[in-house]
């Protein structure tokens, strides 16, 4: 009996999260990023916050647009960023692949684009709502010591339906 009730309650874990990743929903979310967990030019603390918003355009395809705030660390200057990116969601896992590309512009006059990549996780704590940890690289083109970054994010993400 136990074995028949653990089948059933992994079907339907994984028919309720092939249904989260439907082409037509919508998906918006919100990351923090550093806290000491990424690497880049700077010793001390490095701090990011991100917004996002997307919609999927295909079954499991996401496709969303960015714009955040990056503390890189005192002895380089904050950043704004604006960017758009896609993320390849495995269904059987919540597993997911990303890459994107953004402009950062700090405050003192320096602007850059900065493409990356991603995997994470999207675990459901509900029906639309997800925890997102991932981890990640940015690659500066201009100043790579300063601004090139490996970390890890933690975010929430909500999926929408059509």
């Amino acid at each position: 009996m136990k074995k028949i009730l653990i089948i059933m309650f992994a079907l339907l874990a994984t028919i309720t999260a092939n249904a989260q990743f439907e082409e037509g929903k919508k998906y918006i979310g919100a990351s923090l990023s550093g806290l000491n967990l990424s690497y880049n030019g700077s010793k001390e603390l490095s701090l990011g916050v991100n917004a996002t918003a997307g919609l999927f355009v295909a079954d499991n395809l996401l496709l969303y647009g960015q714009a955040g705030f990056d503390h890189p660390g005192k002895d380089i200057d904050n950043t704004l960023y604006a960017g758009v990116g896609g993320r390849y969601y495995i269904t059987q896992n919540g597993i997911f692949l990303g890459a994107n590309t953004k402009f950062i512009h700090s405050s003192g006059n320096y602007n850059d684009f900065m493409p990356g990549v991603e995997i994470g996780y999207a675990f459901f704590i509900s029906h639309t709502v997800t925890i997102e940890p991932s981890l990640y690289y940015q690659q500066s083109f201009k100043r790579h010591s300063d601004y090139s970054t490996i970390g890890l994010r933690i975010g929430f993400g909500i999926y929408l339906g059509d």
